[in-house]
């Protein structure tokens, strides 16, 4: 019988991967949620107070320093009075109300203390709370991360420009391109959908146990609640929404997790056809001194940036999906499903980030290996089947050649088989066609035959 390890964590981006995704720890752990939670109680006492709201006083600048002090310094002490606090409540929301009015009361601002958590209820707090969390996760982690991987695209991508390449549409040899155009394409995508993230909403609630304001109208029936509500949320850098039922609808957070999710199809794309290149020799591994690939074969250097990021990738999409599709909808004014589906928007972004640290380290750890591709292309030189063809056809409209089916033609030539570069010059200098078209097809190979790739790098 085994004895019982020392405690360990069971997620492996509380173990293994940690000092790759810890900047999310700061935002979307439960001690991040919670350090939101009392800013969000905080700031709102300094609202009420500041309206001078049922003879309250506003706050001096010193006073107002020391409760933003409760978050700002918000640490080791407080998550453990919390947890102490929480294992007698049996309510989260509820615990952070008692730790911000003891934190008061050494203040000496006991005569505030009603207003702390003033006609909230815990949604309040919460849609505000995770606005935050989120929208700091995303902007200040995520989408940096997301970025240099754009640009470490976009670097190859003009380095490459350049780099004739055959094609393989359907898996066979096709027109060719170069791989900085096909890595432009991925970054053009991936900056589409960056975009868009960059420009969604975050959106809280703050109207009271369902979205009514009617115990706030009950306290002060004079004061416009809505406008002072609207004023609180937009003072934090997140946005109102007016219409909720108790909770605010997670509509943006569905619509942020589904591009989330849209960011990483993208990126696993990419990850899968890079290991293709790796694989077919188009890119040369750099071996990292000390590092094995094998553990019996030690020619070996596994792409293993690309495999992380693949699998790590198709963890994010499960959850991005689950978050959205579980958060659109609440039954009633109300029920707890987003709760629990909430505490693991961490795990979602983490492991989009541990792929997108793969990919970004893994695109610094390859070699374009141009000869391999001149080599490739040198050996497909039937794939001028479609500029010959195409150029006959014109010959044909421009009254200059006889021929009939230039396509058949072409066809009946190279289709099924390798055709050798002399063996399609000989074709075409037997063609029907006028001078200066067989001199431009004469002159064609298939490394120069990649039309406006280069060129539309310039797009990024």
């Amino acid at each position: 019988m085994t004895t019982s390890l020392p405690p360990q964590p069971l997620s492996p981006l509380d173990g293994r991967y940690r000092g790759a995704v810890a900047g999310l720890a700061d935002y979307l752990s439960e001690a991040g949620l919670n350090r939101a939670r009392v800013e969000v109680e905080v700031e709102w006492i300094i609202t009420l107070a500041d309206r001078g709201l049922f003879g309250a006083t506003p706050l001096t600048d010193a006073q107002k320093d020391g409760l933003r002090g409760l978050y700002r310094d918000f640490g080791q002490a407080e998550i453990d009075w919390l947890a102490e606090k929480e294992a007698v409540t049996r309510h989260d929301v509820k615990a952070v109300e008692y730790l911000v009015r003891d934190r008061l009361s050494s203040l000496g601002l006991d005569a505030i203390a009603e207003l702390t958590h003033f006609a909230c209820t815990s949604e309040d707090i919460n849609s505000a709370s995770y606005a935050l969390t989120v929208k700091r996760a995303v902007e200040n982690v995520w989408l940096p991360k997301l970025r240099s991987v754009i640009a470490a695209l976009s670097d190859l991508a003009r380095e490459h420009r350049d780099a004739a390449m055959l094609s393989r549409t359907h898996g066979q040899p096709a027109t060719p391109s170069t791989m900085g155009k096909e890595l432009a394409v991925f970054a053009w995508r991936l900056e589409r959908v960056a975009a868009q993230i960059e420009g969604g909403d975050y959106l809280a609630k703050f109207s009271g146990a369902t979205g009514t304001w009617s115990a706030h109208l009950a306290a002060a029936p004079d004061v416009d609640w809505p406008e002072l509500s609207r004023t609180f949320i937009e003072g934090l850098g997140i946005h109102f929404n007016v219409l909720t039922t108790q909770i605010e609808s997670h509509d943006w957070q569905v619509e942020l997790y589904d591009r989330a999710r849209h960011a990483g199809g993208i990126l696993h794309n990419l990850a899968t056809d890079v290991w293709t290149y790796i694989s077919m020799g188009f890119f040369a591994q750099i071996p990292v001194a000390g590092a094995t690939g094998s553990s019996t074969m030690p020619h070996k250097i596994n792409p293993i940036r690309f495999e992380n990021a693949e699998a790590n990738l198709e963890i994010a999409g499960g959850l991005f999906q689950t978050l959205a599709s579980t958060l659109v909808t609440s039954r009633m004014q109300r029920d707890l499903t987003d709760s629990t589906t909430q505490r693991n928007i961490g795990v979602a972004f983490g492991h989009s980030l541990l792929a997108l640290d793969n990919l970004q380290r893994g695109l610094t750890e390859i070699l374009l290996a141009r000869g391999v591709l001149l080599a490739d292309l040198d050996a497909n030189w039937e794939v001028l089947a479609e500029a010959i063809q195409t150029v006959v056809r014109a010959e044909i409209v421009a009254g200059r050649s006889e021929i009939t089916d230039p396509y058949a033609l072409l066809k009946e030539l190279t289709r099924g088989r390798r055709v050798g570069g002399a063996e399609l010059v000989a074709f075409v200098e037997g063609l029907d066609i006028g001078a200066d078209a067989k001199a431009r097809l004469v002159a064609l190979t298939p490394a120069t035959y990649t039309g406006l790739a280069d060129r539309l790098v310039d797009e990024l």
